[in-house]
């Protein structure tokens, strides 16, 4: 029996996106058609198939360790992005400020879709989805340079919908216009996580 389950929930790409100078900047550049690789988007500087562990893995690794790249896409919903705008007092939030890959429309509640999901285009490209990407301070500097004195609410606004990072299972074209259907382990919530977390 399958243990990844397609629901009824079908997006639509909307965005696409990649960041070339990360050592520059977070700003995205916009794309209307990508190729999944088992790297990630090619041009993409948070792709590869490793990358060097950071804060968000500091209770693992020493910062630098070699890992698993699995935060090779950002993903985002445009329906939260369009939550955080409102709650800045913006009347949108170009997906460039915050480094997109991909904004997907109609999934709800993205940002808190199971780990493990995947997303699935028609060309049979698939990514999966690794967990809730945190918001942190770098698209609000991106976001100060277009709209000043609007950087620093960024942070706040986003918590809980920032989307989620992923990389991907299966390689194919992905084109905004898309349609992506998501896909869910039928695992059950782990009843002990409240107590794991204390």
């Amino acid at each position: 029996m399958p243990a990844l389950l397609p629901t009824r929930f079908v997006g639509e790409v909307v965005w696409l996106g990649r960041v070339t100078q990360s050592e520059v900047t977070l700003r995205a550049e916009a794309l209307q058609s990508a190729q999944l690789t088992f790297s990630g988007i090619e041009g993409e500087c948070h792709g590869g198939l490793t990358r060097a562990s950071c804060v968000r893995t500091k209770a693992q690794y020493p910062k630098g360790t070699e890992i698993r790249n699995v935060r090779q896409l950002s993903v985002l919903s445009s329906e939260e992005l369009a939550q955080i705008a409102s709650e800045m007092g913006l009347s949108e939030i170009d997906p460039a400020w915050v480094g997109a890959s991909m904004v997907i429309k109609g999934i709800p509640d993205f940002t808190h879709v199971p780990p493990s999901s995947r997303l699935q285009m028609p060309s049979g490209a698939s990514v999966t989805v690794d967990m809730e990407n945190r918001p942190c301070v770098l698209p609000g500097r991106v976001i100060e340079e277009d709209r000043p004195g609007f950087g620093q609410a960024f942070k706040p606004a986003a918590q809980n919908r920032r989307g989620v990072t992923a990389w991907v299972e299966r390689g194919g074209a992905v084109a905004v216009g898309d349609s992506v259907t998501l896909h869910v382990p039928d695992q059950p919530a782990w009843a002990h996580i409240d107590k794991a977390r204390s």
